[in-house]
């Protein structure tokens, strides 16, 4: 009896084969996104278009975008600072302006500016002129304070006039000395009955500033 040769069929891959395979896959690319240095390949994002902070172009205006801002006290005393009047200014303003309703303190605030720079002139500084100018520059302080009078600041504006006036200008001895009187006879008020006197002191001392801001003559 011939014997027949029986030869069994290969087994197909088994489903565990495919799994297997599928992990090798999902393992190679965990590797190459999760490797050291991936993440600084990357390149950087773009910043929001909604981002509030403003291009900044000119490094002047980044310089001065980042310096640090002005206390309030600081704003307001720039808010309130005005240009040094001239003595013609001063003479105008007191022939003209005495309707308003802050006459005195402004007055007050123009002659004391232009005596103040005055007295920093090198040919009028001293001792004594260095000390009216404080005392008036204190006096000048307190104008602000509720219910101040002027009268402080008129006579020390015109005492410094006195000793500008005997450092460099015995011709103003005169007019000088009656500032200081018309001064001392201030009410230190500033009503409208008030106003006459005042616009004879402050026109007085517009024409004495005048004198006093020429080069004194040797």
């Amino acid at each position: 009896m011939a014997e027949i040769n029986i030869q069994r069929k290969k087994a197909a891959p088994g489903p565990w084969l495919l799994v297997l395979l599928l992990l090798l896959v999902l393992g190679a690319i965990a590797y190459f996104l999760l490797r050291p240095g991936a993440e600084a390949t990357e390149e950087p994002a773009a910043p929001p278009a909604s981002s509030s902070a403003p291009l900044v172009t000119n490094p002047d205006t980044a310089i001065a975008a980042s310096s640090v801002p002005p206390t309030d006290e600081n704003v307001a005393a720039m808010a309130a600072e005005e240009p040094t009047a001239t003595a013609d200014e001063l003479a105008s303003f007191a022939a003209t302006q005495t309707s308003n309703s802050d006459y005195g303190r402004k007055g007050l605030r123009m002659l004391s500016g232009l005596l103040i720079d005055l007295a920093d002139r090198e040919d009028l500084r001293d001792a004594s002129v260095s000390e009216k100018r404080d005392n008036l520059t204190s006096a000048i302080s307190r104008l602000e304070e509720t219910n101040t009078s002027i009268r402080p600041g008129c006579a020390a504006a015109a005492a410094l006039m006195q000793a500008m006036q005997q450092k460099a200008y015995p011709q103003l001895e005169r007019p000088v000395t009656e500032l200081n009187e018309q001064a001392l006879q201030l009410s230190g008020r500033t009503t409208e009955n008030d106003q006459a006197s005042l616009r004879s002191f402050f026109t007085k001392a517009a024409e004495i500033a005048q004198v006093l801001s020429r080069p004194a003559t040797s």
